[in-house]
């Protein structure tokens, strides 16, 4: 395990057969952003300033339309343990933004749960991990709402659950216009507020 360690300034390496104890160890001697999924220990990079001014603005745009109300809007980072009773296993995300409306799941240290709507935004080393990995954790966890942001493309794509568990594209802008949540009717996001 020292060995791993040494290695972690690479962009996602990933570990495997990592157990959910070996998990914790390595989080609490680490700095770095660790997420846990199926056994894979994945390192979140830095993010870039554009990922950063991106995630402060969708955060200001959540914060406010959130204000006084029961959900809660959280960034980055914020580990998010997600539980489901058709899987036993334990995973740990660290989403970009999450709007989490059941405080029941908070600790001390994570929340333990599935938010409503999470947000990830791509970096260039980390699209395959949030486009596929997270797309389909996140689906088969049940968080109703998932919004891709491509800051290279000034897009945002939104994801919902359908009838079915699966899910379905609600929406997509490039550039301009405003991207309309479906969870939560009344929040618009306005991508000139965005990406500019």
């Amino acid at each position: 395990m020292e060995e791993k360690k040494r290695g972690m300034n690479v962009s996602l390496p990933r570990f495997s057969n990592v157990s959910y104890e070996q998990y914790v160890a390595l989080r609490q001697s680490s700095d770095e952003r660790l997420e846990y999924i199926d056994g894979t220990v994945y390192i979140t990079p830095s993010p870039s300033i554009q990922h950063q001014l991106v995630s402060s603005n969708l955060h200001t745009q959540f914060g406010m339309y959130l204000k006084g109300k029961q959900c809660k809007v959280f960034a980055a980072p914020t580990d998010i343990e997600l539980v489901n009773e058709k899987f036993p296993e334990r995973k740990v995300v660290i989403p970009d933004l999450s709007i989490i409306c059941d405080e029941k799941g908070f600790t001390e240290t994570k929340y333990v749960g599935v938010p409503t709507l999470i947000v990830e935004i791509l970096s260039p080393s980390n699209q395959a991990h949030d486009l596929v990995t997270k797309f389909n954790l996140y689906m088969a966890y049940g968080v109703k709402e998932y919004w891709i942001v491509n800051p290279m493309k000034q897009a945002v794509t939104v994801y919902v659950l359908n009838e079915e568990g699966l899910y379905e594209q609600a929406d997509i802008k490039v550039s301009t216009g405003t991207i309309q949540s479906v969870c939560f009717p009344s929040l618009c996001v306005d991508l000139q507020e965005v990406f500019h």
